[in-house]
């Protein structure tokens, strides 16, 4: 067994134990209240889902494994010569809770390269649709055409025992990570470079190579593919595609069919696509103001003309957070460190300092700080990556790290199909009138 399979083993089974030492003593205790504004507002903050790798929380911002993004890139192991944590470091964190030694990052990245080989029929069937096919499109059904090589489901169909499916479930997400980047940077090269592909580059690591592949060898944004891989792995296990991988995978779909409907989620202009519509906002809003150096009143003047368009400032708020966002000042900070003389960075900057106090005087937003998307956009662009409809596979590829770890744990721990229960408003009327006492209208 290798050597981080057994370390999660061990952990799953501490955990385990644990898990059922507190089922056993305080099962019966409410957690949280279910208000009627939740059972209408999408189940928002109803706390009912356990996701081990990731915790988030209002004011502190996304926290993996108790440490903060600034701890990650001070204390996770980095490339030779860099100063952005590899995320492989990070994988072997979410999965197993320590951060890894040096030479356990450079075991994982070697154990990625020799599973990266992918089967050849998936690239034909990218190969089948129209090359202006969205690339999120066509990532979600490379994922899936990788679903015949599944482990789970080839042992699942010999009769595997439960106490396997970890194992299994591990095997999968460890040769889906490794192979992601292949996927995504053939769909990068067929839609955008007349399908010039890149041979990989098995020198380097994971984020690099898939930089390379890409196309980029600026070592810059190879840094910067680092960064941007290791900040969006996880944000708890609420989040839309998140959400969907656990749901998915709780019927024991295996990590492909898991991993290829988070794909679709994170496709949704609510979800993943939000950094591509944050660039095109600060895009349109320079052609409109017809300068890349915009002032303070100029950007404060556009924004409110979108406001009361009745459009939102993309990039600006968040679920969950109340500040700004931990992954939108480490960008800031990488920006600050490498291209602080952008000007589409120094628009970004602007805009923070102009957008939060505009949304406050509104009185109705809770969160008027910048989220992860508000800066990500104008990074690409400054390195040439300037293909807006790609940012998301950019976020799909990272997503991975964090989503596929929950998995492991979730076959580990032997978590459920997740079930929850519905109910009309008809029911809803009923209970109220019966609970509180007051008519409730009739519907028309």
């Amino acid at each position: 067994m290798d050597p981080l399979k057994e370390l999660f083993q061990q952990k799953s089974q501490e955990l385990n134990s644990e898990i059922k030492e507190l089922l056993d003593e305080h099962g019966s205790k409410k957690v949280s209240e279910v208000s009627l504004k939740q059972v209408y507002g999408g189940m928002r903050g109803i706390t009912c889902m356990l996701w081990e790798p990731s915790l988030l929380d209002a004011e502190e911002g996304i926290r993996f494994r108790g440490y903060s993004i600034p701890e990650l890139r001070e204390k996770l192991p980095r490339a030779a010569n860099g100063k952005e944590p590899l995320p492989e470091g990070l994988f072997w964190l979410m999965l197993v809770g320590q951060i890894p030694t040096k030479q356990q990052v450079k075991w994982l990245t070697e154990n990625w390269v020799r599973r990266a080989n992918v089967p050849e029929h998936v690239f034909r069937t990218i190969d089948a649709l129209p090359v202006e096919t969205h690339p999120m499109t066509q990532m979600s059904i490379g994922v899936m055409a990788m679903q015949g090589t599944s482990v789970f489901a080839e042992r699942y169909a010999s009769g595997m025992n439960k106490t396997e499916y970890w194992d299994a479930t591990y095997e999968d997400s460890m040769n889906l990570i490794a192979r992601l980047p292949r996927v995504a940077a053939y769909i990068y090269r067929r839609v955008y470079q007349k399908n010039d592909q890149t041979l990989p580059d098995i020198s380097l690591d994971w984020g690099g190579n898939f930089a390379h592949l890409l196309g980029f060898e600026d070592q810059g944004f190879k840094e910067y593919m680092r960064l941007f891989l290791t900040i969006h792995a996880d944000h708890e296990g609420g989040n839309a595609s998140a959400h969907t991988t656990h749901l998915v995978g709780s019927t024991l779909s295996d990590p492909y069919l898991s991993f290829s409907a988070a794909t679709n989620a994170l496709a949704g202009p609510l979800h993943g696509l939000a950094n591509q519509e944050v660039i095109r906002w600060v895009l349109k809003m320079v052609d409109t103001l017809g300068t890349s150096k915009p002032t303070r009143e100029q950007i404060a003047e556009y924004v409110k003309s979108t406001l009361n368009s009745g459009r939102v400032i993309p990039g600006y708020g968040h679920a969950v957070l109340r500040k700004p966002d931990p992954r939108y000042m480490a960008q800031r900070q990488f920006a600050e460190d490498n291209i602080p003389d952008s000007d589409l960075v120094k628009i970004v900057w602007k805009i923070f300092d102009v957008v939060p106090p505009i949304l406050t005087s509104l009185g109705k937003v809770k969160n008027p700080w910048p989220n992860v998307d508000a800066h990500s956009g104008a990074l690409l662009m400054h390195y040439g990556l300037t293909q807006h409809k790609y940012y998301t596979v950019l976020f799909a590829v990272s997503r991975a790290l964090g989503v596929l770890a929950a998995q492991c744990w979730a076959r580990a721990l032997g978590l459920p199909l997740e079930r929850p229960k519905s109910t009309t408003t008809k029911w809803l009327k009923d209970y109220l009138e019966k609970e509180y006492g007051a008519p409730v209208a009739e519907e028309h």
